[in-house]
């Protein structure tokens, strides 16, 4: 071990989303909704829907290959492959191995990590430690779902809210004043029970009465999560900031879950951020679940919002509950 910690940051990021669009028109023709209705309580105009056959560690190779490209690293210098999921393949192997064998990473562990749509914050510092501590040099960070598999399509109240696809990142040594400054990760299992996917697992395993019941399909408390939302991700980002030691007036970009439009201004307002702060996607992708932090990320990196020094706070809430926030400089 070092006699000092290690800095760990992003060294190349990739995203994946299905080349398939589904809009609200096409929805209106599929459920009791409209344009307006959809538009007026998320902001989501259209999200992308895998075809069938299509699974979530397709997504997650694609993506794990670019950012693996845009960081310039090789298959065999990744140490380890961390993809965070709440809709893997199968339950075993975990996905994460499925990626590990496609990209070729033949020297990497491999492991899936389940924190609802707050994966992909919950794997960043997870991955970081081990950069830390030098017990490895490179991993890679898969945020991957597919949501749509497990959404009742004749519920308006879910189904327009979802939308697929993936984000990867390959975290690297940084120096000590960049990289990821700061983290806080947060649980509450009392309220799971407002968002969950009941069929499946050991509790409920598959058998016709389960499928009958739509218990393999999200079921939401809609009202419940806004509230729980909001409030937690405002507390949390102020908390990584403190932790940071980042000023408001510090933060380049705040990049929240793409949940839902009404949250993320919501969240914008209690922590007193003006708009040109804020990076929304949703309007194009939906809740993408773990993957929407690294698309919105990816995007405003590919259209140059982001630049090198930049102070960057990302924040999501998810299925556990879990909720967390990192501040990075990139």
């Amino acid at each position: 071990m070092p006699d000092k910690l290690i800095n760990a940051g992003i060294a190349g990021i990739g995203v994946c989303v299905p080349d398939r669009v589904l809009t609200n028109a096409d929805l209106e023709k599929m459920v009791a909704t409209s344009d307006e209705w959809i538009v007026s309580r998320s902001g989501i105009r259209e999200r992308h829907i895998v075809s069938p056959g299509e699974a979530t560690s397709d997504l997650s190779t694609t993506a794990a290959v670019r950012a693996m490209a845009n960081a310039g690293v090789t298959p065999e210098q990744v140490d380890l492959v961390i993809v965070a999921t709440s809709t893997p393949d199968m339950p075993f192997p975990a996905t994460a191995c499925l990626v590990q064998d496609r990209i070729g990473a033949k020297n990497a562990g491999a492991f899936d990590l389940a924190a609802g749509c707050t994966g992909f914050i919950y794997a960043l510092p997870v991955a970081s430690q081990f950069i830390a501590t030098g017990s490895y040099r490179t991993v890679l960070v898969i945020g991957s779902d597919i949501p749509s598999r497990f959404v009742n399509w004749e519920d308006r109240s879910t189904c327009v809210l979802f939308g697929d696809g993936a984000g990867a990142v390959v975290l690297k040594p940084v120096p000590e004043d960049s990289g990821i400054l700061a983290f806080k990760l947060w649980s509450d299992g009392a309220a799971g029970p407002h968002l969950t996917l009941p069929g499946g697992g050991s509790r409920h395993p598959p058998t016709r009465e389960t499928v009958d019941s739509k218990l393999h399909c999200i079921q939401m408390n809609g009202h419940e999560v806004f509230k729980l939302a909001v409030k937690a991700m405002g507390k949390v980002a102020q908390e990584v900031l403190v932790a940071a030691g980042l000023k408001k007036s510090e933060l380049d970009f705040f990049i929240p879950h793409q949940a839902n439009i009404k949250i993320i201004e919501a969240v914008a307002k209690r922590l007193d951020l003006p708009a040109e702060k804020v990076l929304i996607n949703v309007d194009r992708y939906g809740n993408t679940s773990t993957a929407s932090i690294p698309i919105a990320l990816e995007e405003a990196l590919r259209n140059g919002r982001i630049k090198k020094g930049d102070h960057i706070l990302m924040v999501s809430f998810g299925a556990g509950m879990t909720w967390g926030g990192v501040a990075m400089k990139w």
